[in-house]
């Protein structure tokens, strides 16, 4: 048998990519105050900002918007994509939303209250900022394993049991309900095993408090463990999917990413006690209960994106192809997140700039120098994205400084990803010579989106 795991699918349509000069790039970039959010797609290379909405769909994705109907209230393509959510997950109410972060709006806002707390494993960028926002504390209780990036363990997405009881007991009447992202995008990627998600939602039942999980990547997840968790390896992925959501109370989805579509999310619940407060929020914020913000075509494409996105090929082609990277990565001698995640290889920005201080920011700077070597766009996932300026003007920074490189679905060939390796590796040849950053001007939320930066000398 061949050992070379092909793309399981052919390509119909192509886009092309315009061919940049390092010169080119120096001078976008400056324009650009040293962040990649605000340079033009048109100027990137090979773009592994994010896997969110930025995939390829299938050709059965663009025949099936061409049924999408697009009646404001009761259209068809609502009931369509309800049962499709319903036969996946369990879950008997569907509230759609244009994308996750609007979902995460919706339910805190129904939820939460100034002065609550809510656990997770790792809370992402605006999950944690739709919190903050409402003066809810966002904590933070990845198992120690998931904060050591070199470290080999089959699910560092896995909370840790024990701090969550403490913090049961001692802010119990704080807590509205216990998060659990799967798979866990702040930590690596990591998956959280099935064992961890059945203990976490008994827990929380001990106590009174429902089980809302961010399944963004549910489907990765759900892979992991057959591919990991003794007693799955013969059972398929859409059952093990079944099982992760039947501890669940609730969920919240950027359809974005396992749902293989560019646009949409949406919230599952399985009863109805909050559902009225969280309609009535959605038509103040995204729109009626039966379209939710997208338009009836966007129902369609994902009601068969979330079932190709359970396709037990791709998703063994979907996660080689980061361990393949990460094979890459290890020959050069370059540190990321081990073992590599479901949707993207992470840097490990100290090992590779390891005189830098955290001060620099050398996760962004490791950023910045991927795009000037190669034209390639990652994200930092750091002191800038997680740190805070406090009043007095001291920052707080991270437990990690990491860059996440994340890949589109369905849109890159193993060459991009050859190049890739080759460009990080010529980067790491160059870290002495590579400047940290300053931060010159910030928002209060969110700041890695929309902050200028400086080169410091």
């Amino acid at each position: 048998m061949p050992k070379t795991m092909i793309e399981p699918f052919r390509i119909k349509s192509v886009e092309p990519i315009r061919m940049t000069s390092r010169e080119e790039r120096t001078r976008l970039l400056e324009e650009a105050k040293l962040n990649v959010f605000k340079l033009r797609a048109e100027d990137v290379l090979i773009d592994w900002l994010t896997d969110s909405g930025t995939g390829a769909m299938s050709s059965r994705q663009w025949g099936a918007i061409m049924e999408g109907d697009e009646s404001y209230a009761g259209a068809r393509s609502f009931y369509r994509l309800e049962a499709v959510i319903r036969k996946i997950t369990g879950m008997q109410h569907f509230v759609p939303t244009h994308q996750g972060r609007a979902a995460e709006k919706v339910l805190f806002t129904a939820l939460c209250k100034k002065g609550n707390l809510v656990p997770n494993n790792c809370h992402f960028d605006t999950t944690r900022a739709n919190l903050e926002y409402l003066g809810v504390e966002a904590a933070d209780l990845v198992i120690p394993e998931g904060l050591q990036p070199g470290l080999v363990h089959p699910f560092k997405g896995d909370i840790d049991l024990g701090r969550v009881e403490a913090l049961l007991k001692a802010e119990g009447g704080r807590i509205p309900f216990g998060m659990l992202t799967v798979t866990n995008n702040t930590g690596g990627g990591q998956p959280v095993s099935m064992a961890n998600i059945r203990a976490y939602a008994k827990l929380l039942k001990q106590y009174g408090k429902p089980l809302i999980l961010d399944i963004c990547r549910f489907a990765e997840n759900a892979m992991f463990i057959k591919m990991r968790e003794p007693g799955y390896a013969n059972t398929p992925v859409a059952e093990i999917a079944a099982e992760m959501f039947s501890y669940a109370d609730g969920a919240t989805m950027s359809a974005k990413k396992d749902g293989m579509v560019n646009i949409g999310g949406f919230i599952v619940l399985r009863d109805d006690r909050w559902l009225d407060d969280i309609r009535n929020n959605l038509i103040m914020m995204e729109g009626f209960p039966t379209y939710g913000g997208l338009a009836g075509r966007d129902l369609e494409a994902l009601a068969v994106g979330l079932e190709e996105g359970l396709d037990e090929d791709y998703l063994r082609y979907r996660l080689r192809t980061a361990e393949y990277l990460g094979d890459k990565l290890e020959a050069a001698g370059i540190g990321f997140v081990k073992p590599t995640g479901g949707h993207a290889v992470y840097l490990d920005a100290r090992t590779v700039l390891p005189s830098m201080p955290v001060a620099h920011y050398p996760a962004w700077a490791l950023c910045n120098a991927l795009y000037l070597e190669g034209g390639i766009r990652g994200v930092e996932i750091g002191s800038v994205m997680f740190g805070k300026r406090l009043d007095d003007g001291s920052e707080t920074y991270h437990k990690m400084e990491l860059l996440r490189l994340a890949f589109p679905r369905r849109m890159y060939t193993q060459s991009h990803f050859d190049y890739a390796a080759e460009v990080i590796a010529e980067v790491k040849e160059r870290a002495a010579s590579i400047r940290g950053v300053r931060i010159t001007k910030q928002p209060k939320f969110l700041r890695h989106f929309t902050a200028e930066f400086s080169w410091v000398d």
